[in-house]
């Protein structure tokens, strides 16, 4: 569904270059649930609205959904759906009416949209709400109707982007669900970016890492966890001033990483996090150094993003990759 190599993006600010996107190799099969997460800065958003024939690339080849993206714009864009972040529907207008005047922008006839926008909002548990303003629905309800503006023209590729922002945990939870159902069920192959690594977890056969404008990692969530190299211990001293000689002996513990003491934690990674956990027990209890707090559990995404970007994905102040100007003067 997506084949991309070398693609690469470039603005330029004040006369000087800025490389947002180096040369990203990507590739989807059809009927895949695709990740693709990055810290703020990291070029996601630009790669993603190089994908969706919102920008020109600078350099490289993409065939997206079996049209070439620069010669064949056109043919991408009838062939993809795209639900932005912010959303597409007018707070004013009936949902109804915005799922069958998005059809028929794609040469779709009213009865056949009208037809299908029904059946869409029955997938997407939408039914009664045919005549209701988007301003009068909750925030799953419109982010679901949402993506059914992005599935009416039956795409065999739909990107979401960020589609559970904002969202309370429970139309998390329900959002997640449609996610899932618009591959088990319609044969739908979904390129998804959050900034929620439960919901990439959650949801995703495979994630791609992109941080500095080039890819850093790709795998199942499984095969990613699993490069993090053994399980993640933390013990919470009572006193701060204790907290060097729990990374002493932490460090100590056979295949142990050298850990880091953050104010009262003290945090590292050992093979065996069970086994470790009791010995590191045993010698805190010997060396009469009182916790607060000890644990072991098995590596999270969180902890991937973190060793391969050095930063949170949530991470706030992080440079913008493309300056907004910039983003709206290429549309």
């Amino acid at each position: 569904m997506i084949h991309a190599r070398g693609l690469a993006r470039t603005f330029r600010k004040r006369k000087q270059e800025v490389h947002a996107v180096t040369g990203v190799d990507i590739d989807v099969a059809a009927g895949e649930i695709v990740g693709f997460l990055g810290p703020n800065g990291a070029g996601k958003t630009t790669t993603l609205r190089m994908l969706t024939t919102l920008l020109t690339p600078t350099a490289g080849t993409a065939t997206v959904a079996g049209c070439d993206l620069v010669a064949d714009p056109v043919g991408v864009r009838r062939r993809i759906g795209y639900v932005s972040q912010s959303g597409s529907t007018a707070p004013e207008a009936r949902a109804g009416e915005e799922v069958v005047d998005h059809a028929r922008l794609y040469g779709i006839s009213t009865a056949e949209a009208t037809a299908r926008g029904k059946q869409l909002f029955r997938e997407l548990d939408l039914d009664g709400l045919w005549e209701r303003q988007p301003k009068a629905m909750s925030g799953g309800q419109r982010r679901r109707l949402d993506i059914a503006l992005g599935l009416v023209h039956v795409p065999g590729l739909v990107f979401l982007d960020e589609p559970t922002t904002g969202l309370d945990p429970q139309a998390r939870a329900n959002l997640w669900q449609h996610i899932r159902g618009l591959r088990e069920e319609r044969g739908t192959t979904v390129f998804l970016t959050t900034h929620y690594l439960d919901e990439a977890d959650a949801l995703c056969d495979r994630i791609l890492v992109i941080d500095a404008g080039r890819i850093v990692a790709t795998g199942t969530p499984d095969e990613l966890k699993s490069q993090v190299g053994g399980d993640v211990l933390t013990v919470t001293v009572g006193r701060p001033e204790q907290a060097a000689q729990v990374a002493e002996l932490m460090g100590a513990l056979p295949g142990a990483e050298r850990p880091q003491v953050l104010d009262t934690r003290v945090v590292g990674r050992a093979p065996q996090g069970g086994a470790a956990l009791v010995r590191l027990v045993r010698e805190l209890d010997a060396a009469g150094i009182a916790v607060a707090g000890i644990e072991s559990r098995r590596p999270s995404l969180d902890d991937v993003f973190l060793g391969l970007t050095g930063r949170s994905l949530r991470e706030e102040g992080a440079p913008s990759a493309v300056p907004t100007e910039q983003m709206e003067a290429a549309r």
